[in-house]
């Protein structure tokens, strides 16, 4: 019997069918004909040798020879002259600041690769975020203009300066106003460029504004205490914490910072003295920081007001009217008990909230006074600079350019034809500006308007400093010469105010000497070494007491709530990748997971199970949203647990249509939402919806909920845990007797294992960002995360536990009614290669591509590996990635980090895998190297931290410790020695490297909702 298939006879007749020719396409390119590549590069057959090498030489050669030609990547060439500090192989660090964090930056043969968090900023040093780590990816940005603009055409520094200059002139001449627009503002030398411009230009004015404003508290702090500052907060001396909408673990303020401080008091050394603070959140949304509450309870936008105002009669025993939940007894119940604590921890409560409204403010700072909050959790006299903005200076700024006062504007670090609450306004005035220069590093929705781009450079290319508190200064300085013909903002205004120093390096120097560094009896040379420079001993906080009446406060809290109060109730919201928008052209970000919903790439409208299902509508029906002000956009539907009935929620941060090529047409624009409200802008607002008929399907890199059964999160209450620290853990009692089918692995050096401490985890995502850094991990883009392809080798998985009436946990198959989908606690689990001593990926690879080595990792020979996937099938715990397509180097990604000039930013000494390829977390195998190395370049034997995980490294928590379980003095060996640790699946005897410790929760034995 013959057969229909059909063989070929060898590979010159399998290489000329169309199905090959086809593929051959995406995978290996054509070369261009010299003469095509010439004209790229803006060259000629008869182009000088030099220039010719900085064009075709090799990304690396073109950034560290020439500094700034962004040419095609063709073919290599050496040096031919090395740099005196640049060593091949060895990278070069270097501190610098990141929106007035210090970090340190890691470059090799003059790129920088990867950002760290600066050890010398001692308290200050409190890890990275999302944004930080995945910064050095902007640098690289394709999408960035390459010279400054004038009137729409490329042109010359030169030029830009008498065009300006000339301008300039005729708007001083004419008596119109001058205004500089930014976003705030807390570099000390900037704000000294500025006044020095308005010196010259006494028509100028700075106004700062912020997409997401804090004007509401300092206001409020203004008229409670005449001190119009950004409090420092303490959330490490808080015992107990109330917060109303404030997502101090991720977005709110400095998230990073307080997650830091929040954790100290939850985490294992802190459970190892019998100390854990407790935390209770009241929200719309489910945030990060509500999935981390010990307590957390639903309430409807409009009722945040009532809410506060029966805490403030809870905590006073004052009977302000207007303190009723009505149709939220729970909630009711929960704040008077929690007023009741706090009315008796004296310095030890801290209440904060998120909303922008003055009164609102006012109110909790009353709340903060009677608990003696000020002085400890709470400081007026180290404020934080991270935000000044004002709203209602913008919004008269707004009025100026229509009523056709303004003569020039300048916008600096801002993009208000985007985020700003009255864009439309702000367009329509900028039309009446005869001079307008955006300092943006691209042509994005602002710069459109402008007559003058003046690019700006990234902070990596820069000189500068900031100063994000009162006594705390952090160095700006360039690891990189400038890629493009880029030109720092500040010294475009000291050239067009002739100021006598030009030179912004040397002005920034000037400025330190003479204001900063004889505060610390520090030298220049000393900050360029450290990055920072604070007091070792910092002032005492002093005690503030609250005086105003509230007679008129409650009232107007109260009308802002009732204004609320509609059938959908709008929270707008920033999530934990994008933030506010303006890094929304970073693929890093936009492949990030949400925390809460795990979805990438795009944003959408959140719902609760039961107030959908009243609605009619199911998950991924795509909807008209329409506010009052007649605004309307089409966003997919997410059914999301924890969502307060009545409200719906829609991240800021998307919708942007001139970031780039990743950014752009990426979700919907939801600023037009917001409103300008009693001298604020306000994050809350009314809105209808209506079906479309249509459904968009999101990108979510977790969809499956469910256990199937299995003890994976495991948690004890604070309570419990005190009485036996092994609580919930499983560690007590008689385990299941295990066989052994294999000889045990001898680890006669070293034995890397994990320990993961679940209290500690937030689930903010910068380990996620800083191991795709660290490991060149692609972008793989929406679709391919539909497919279930994203590559990232270590992800947070997210857990829902459901609670009944009776705060007791049930199975997702018991819940009879969709009101207990709205009563949800959450767990984050931080998970990767287990490397197991029993790997059952092991045992099945046919080609040894995977193996055991014998200091306890699970090694990947990438060249052996012939991509089976036996080893993903065989995994228990889902951590292996295959590589589907050749993500580095395929047009069809074109978006994303595949193109030669983007690709600057790969890790020299991490494999870029390729097509067919499985990878997964290799421990950071580059790292251990470089630290065995190291030490026996030093002649020692290694020390303990002298090796840290990239995931480590970023996790502003701490919450992951590396390290080798042979010494049993090891940071590592003392966390899993720990009777909370327990190991995942242990019961199928992988014998995991990875330790997880338990989830405890402080509930407390008074709010029980």
């Amino acid at each position: 019997m013959e057969s229909n298939k059909k063989y070929w006879k060898g590979l010159e007749e399998f290489k000329s069918t169309p199905e090959f020719v086809e593929n051959n396409k995406n995978e290996f390119a054509e070369p261009l004909p010299i003469e095509d590549v010439l004209n790229e590069a803006g060259l000629s057959t008869v182009t000088p040798r030099r220039d010719f090498l900085k064009a075709l030489g090799f990304g690396l050669g073109a950034v560290t020879l020439a500094a700034c030609q962004p040419a095609p990547v063709h073919k290599s060439i050496p040096y031919l002259v090395k740099p005196e500090d640049v060593i091949p192989g060895i990278p070069n660090y270097y501190v610098s600041s990141f929106n007035g964090q210090s970090v340190l930056v890691k470059t090799r043969e003059g790129r920088p690769i990867k950002i760290e968090p600066n050890p010398n900023a001692g308290v200050y040093s409190q890890g990275t975020n999302p944004q930080a780590q995945a910064s050095v990816l902007d640098l690289y940005d394709i999408s960035k203009l390459k010279a400054p603009v004038l009137k729409n055409q490329e042109t010359t520094w030169s030029k830009v300066d008498e065009y300006v200059k000339s301008e300039l002139a005729k708007v001083q001449a004419s008596g119109k106003k001058i205004r500089i627009v930014s976003s705030s503002v807390n570099s000390p030398s900037t704000l000294s460029v500025i006044a020095d411009f308005i010196k010259v230009y006494p028509a100028a004015a700075h106004i700062q504004y912020d997409p997401v404003s804090y004007t509401g508290i300092i206001k409020a702090n203004e008229n409670s205490f005449g001190k119009a500052v950004l409090p420092k907060y303490n959330f490490d001396k808080a015992d107990l914490i109330v917060s109303f909408g404030a997502d101090f673990l991720g977005t709110w303020i400095s998230g990073e910072e307080f997650t830091s401080q929040y954790v100290s008091n939850r985490n294992n050394t802190s459970l190892a003295k019998g100390k854990m603070s407790r935390h209770i959140q009241f929200e719309a949304g489910m945030s990060l920081t509500g999935t981390n509450a010990d307590t957390r309870l639903p309430i409807k936008l409009s009722e945040e007001g009532p809410a506060l105002i029966t805490l403030y009669n809870a905590i006073t025993g004052g009977n302000l009217a207007g303190g009723v939940l009505p149709n939220n007894t729970a909630a009711e119940k929960a704040i008077k008990l929690a007023g009741k604590e706090l009315a008796q921890m004296k310095g030890r409560g801290l209440v904060v909230c998120g909303s922008n409204d003055v009164s609102t403010q006012i109110l909790v700072n009353a709340i903060n006074s009677a608990m003696g909050s000020y002085g400890t959790t709470i400081d007026l006299d180290t404020p934080c600079r991270r935000y000044a903005g004002n709203d209602a200076a913008y919004a008269e700024f707004v009025n100026e350019v229509n009523r056709g006062e303004v003569g020039a504007v300048f916008v600096l670090n801002a993009n208000p034809a985007y985020d700003s609450f009255n864009a439309k306004a702000f367009a329509d005035g900028m039309k009446k500006v005869p001079l307008k220069v955006s300092f943006a590093d691209r042509a994005d929705e602002t710069a459109a308007f402008c007559d003058v781009i003046a690019i700006n450079q990234n902070y990596l290319e820069s000189w500068g400093d900031a100063s994000v508190y009162e006594g705390y200064y952090t160095i700006v300085q360039p690891t990189i010469n400038p890629i493009f013909n880029s030109r720092q903002a500040e010294q475009s205004l000291l050239i067009w105010s002739n100021n006598p120093v030009v030179e912004y390096y040397q002005y920034v120097r000037n400025n330190w000497e003479k204001n900063v560094l004889p505060l610390f009896g520090k030298s220049w040379n000393d900050v360029l070494q450290s990055g920072v420079v604070f007091a070792t001993t910092p002032k005492a906080a002093g005690s503030y007491t609250f005086s105003l009446s509230l007679a008129s406060v409650a009232p107007s809290v109260l009308n802002s709530s009732k204004a609320l109060a509609k059938d959908i109730e709008l929270h707008v919201y920033e999530n934990n990748a994008i933030g506010d928008g303006r890094y929304a052209n970073n693929a890093y970000l936009q492949e990030l997971p949400d925390s809460v919903t795990k979805v990438t790439w795009d944003n959408y409208i959140a719902l609760a199970p039961k107030f959908a299902e009243k609605l009619g509508y199911n998950e991924f029906d795509v909807v008209t949203v329409k506010a009052a002000n007649g605004y309307t956009v089409e966003l997919p539907i997410l059914i999301q647990p924890g969502q307060a009935i009545g409200t719906a929620s829609i991240a800021l941060g998307y919708g942007r249509s001139k970031a780039g090529a990743a950014g752009n047409a990426v979700g919907q624009n939801a600023y037009p939402f917001l409103a300008f409200n009693n001298g604020t802008r306000q994050y809350a607002s009314n809105i209808t919806i209506e079906k479309t008929g249509r459904r968009h399907e999101l990108a979510q890199t977790q969809t499956h909920h469910s256990f199937e059964g299995r003890n994976i999160i495991r948690e004890a209450t604070f309570q419990e845990f005190v009485k036996n620290p092994a609580a919930g853990s499983g560690n007590h009692g008689e385990k299941h007797k295990t066989y052994d089918m294999w000889d045990t692995f001898e680890k006669p050096g070293h034995n890397w294992v994990m320990a993961i401490d679940l209290n500690a985890c937030t689930g903010c995502g910068s380990c996620i960002v800083a191991c795709n850094v660290e490991n060149n991990i692609p972008v793989v883009g929406r679709d391919e995360v539909r497919r279930r392809r994203e590559m990232h080798w270590i992800r947070i998985d997210r857990y829902y536990t459901i609670n009944d009436g009776d705060n007791k946990v049930t199975k997702e198959d018991e819940v009879e009614s969709l009101d207990n989908l709205d009563n949800v606690s959450v767990v984050h689990q931080v998970m990767l290669c287990q490397h197991c001593e029993h790997a059952p990926c092991e045992t099945v690879c046919p080609v040894l591509a995977t193996v055991h080595s014998s200091d306890g990792l699970n090694h990947m020979a990438y060249n052996r590996c012939v991509g089976t996937r036996y080893c993903a099938n065989n995994c228990p715990y889902k951590v292996r990635r295959f590589n589907w397509f050749n993500y580095w180097n395929d047009s069809r990604f074109d978006n994303y980090l595949n193109n030669e000039f983007t690709q600057l930013v790969l890790n020299p000494d991490v494999t870029a895998r390729s097509r067919g390829v499985m990878e997964k977390c290799s421990m950071c195998i580059q790292r251990i190297q470089t630290g065995r190395l190291e030490a026996k370049l030093e002649k020692r034997a290694l020390r303990d931290g002298d090796i840290k995980m990239a995931c480590q490294q970023a996790c502003p928590a701490n919450a992951i410790v590396f390290g080798d379980g042979n010494d049993p003095e090891s940071e590592v060996s003392k966390a899993l020695r720990s009777e909370r640790v327990y190991y995942v699946l242990e019961e199928i005897n992988t014998q995991p490297g990875v330790g997880y410790m338990t989830k405890i929760r402080n509930t407390g034995t008074t709010i029980q909702a």
